[in-house]
């Protein structure tokens, strides 16, 4: 072999070595960048950030010491003008010469008052229809028992709610709440009592929940979001749909458009849907999007710490601005923002991204690559920021619309 095509040899060799190294480099940092990822740089909840170390909120510090401040009027638990019962205690006789005091007047009533649970046990009410005959005609007639009385012997109404309660409200697991209720009222419920109640709140609030939907389809502004969890030992996902004051939950098999088309809500709303992004929101046509800003404070938080990114530190502190400004231009009772201060925040909006991009520049395709080419995180974020502007910069062209989710 000449030494020219030695030469040519090695030199191909080290090209795809050096090929090899870059793949293997960018492994390495997106691994690196995947376990970095936490409840302050992703959506991920904080359950999941175990025993690491506490991480930074991304609310702003408001400069006032611990503790309640001046004129919060505290919960201080006060005396109440007609207690349930009064215990007096009378003095038997003088302690300095020892007179009998059982017939002399009060002085004065110094009043202590201790707020306790009553004796916790069940109450049990028997209902007896009356056999009645008619003098007039001999008929016997009885009388009716109440609908809570259906059989010889059953569990009252407010029990039953309190069971209930305890597992879809305080999520309280089935085997706990029969083990409370046994404990502290010496109830023996079997876990298919505990289930009949559930299905049977759930038929009695069918009408509600219609109600429900019906209002959050004409909410003018809607949050929308969905979580994964275990139900049977298999992933599902909670989907939300909620406003301020009303809240529907769905529990599906699925994440997609068949789990939101069956909540019945987002294919007739016409309002502002708030969501983050996920694309199943964004199929439903007949309202407007905006996205939440609290996931892209969480994601250019994770480019800042993880990749050193000037332009995401800047951009943070751009949306933070626009939120400060907002809030300020709502409590002033306005309706938008003045024209040249809003379009003094959209000039350097695009400015940020612009030095983004110029940072991260796209990422090049390599030869015979078919498909959609990866890219970074920052890459990916730059991307939804800029093809997305309307939706993030919603909330700065309409001051009904929130800064994000929460």
């Amino acid at each position: 072999m000449t030494l020219e095509a030695r030469n040519a040899e090695l030199e191909a060799e080290n090209a795809a070595l050096r090929a090899q190294v870059a793949v293997l480099l960018a492994r390495v940092q997106e691994l690196e960048a995947r376990a970095a990822k936490d409840s302050h740089t992703s959506g991920k909840p904080p359950s999941s950030d175990g025993l690491k170390r506490r991480t930074k909120s991304l609310r702003r510090r408001s400069g006032k010491k611990p503790g309640g401040q001046l004129g919060h009027r505290g919960e201080t638990l006060h005396l109440v003008a007609t207690p349930d019962a009064v215990v007096e205690h009378r003095p038997a006789v003088c302690t300095a010469c020892q007179m009998p005091l059982d017939t002399q007047p009060v002085v004065l009533r110094e009043r202590r008052q201790v707020h306790e649970l009553p004796a916790v046990r069940l109450l049990v009410t028997e209902h007896q229809a009356l056999h009645l005959r008619c003098p007039a005609c001999q008929t016997v007639n009885v009388g009716t028992f109440p609908t809570e009385a259906p059989s010889r012997a059953q569990y009252g109404p407010r029990l039953r709610a309190l069971a209930v309660y305890l597992v879809e409200e305080q999520l309280v697991p089935l085997g706990r709440v029969q083990q409370l209720l046994r404990d502290l009222l010496g109830v023996q419920l079997g876990r298919g009592t505990l289930v009949r109640w559930i299905q049977q709140a759930s038929a009695t609030l069918a009408p509600m929940e219609v109600e429900l939907t019906a209002a959050l389809r004409r909410a003018p502004v809607l949050h929308s979001d969905e979580t994964g969890v275990r139900r049977g030992g298999r992933l599902a996902w909670v989907h939300v749909a909620s406003t301020s004051r009303l809240t529907r939950y769905a529990m599906q098999a699925t994440r997609g458009h068949e789990a939101t088309d069956a909540m019945g809500i987002w294919a007739d709303f016409t309002g502002v849907s708030v969501h983050d992004g996920f694309r199943t929101y964004q199929r439903y046509t007949t309202c407007r999007h905006a996205l939440c800003n609290i996931h892209h404070l969480r994601e250019l938080t994770f480019l800042e710490e993880q990749y050193q990114q000037p332009w995401a530190t800047e951009m943070k502190g751009l949306l933070l601005g626009m939120k400060a400004a907002t809030e300020q231009a709502r409590a002033a009772g306005l309706r938008q923002l003045p024209p040249a201060i809003r379009q003094a925040f959209v000039t350097r909006y695009r400015a940020t991204l612009a030095a983004g991009h110029a940072a991260n520049p796209p990422p090049e395709r390599r030869p015979r690559q078919r498909g959609r080419v990866k890219q970074t995180p920052a890459q990916n974020l730059l991307e939804r920021l800029w093809l997305g502007q309307e939706q993030v910069l919603a909330f700065l062209d309409d001051l009904t619309i929130p800064f994000d989710n929460h």
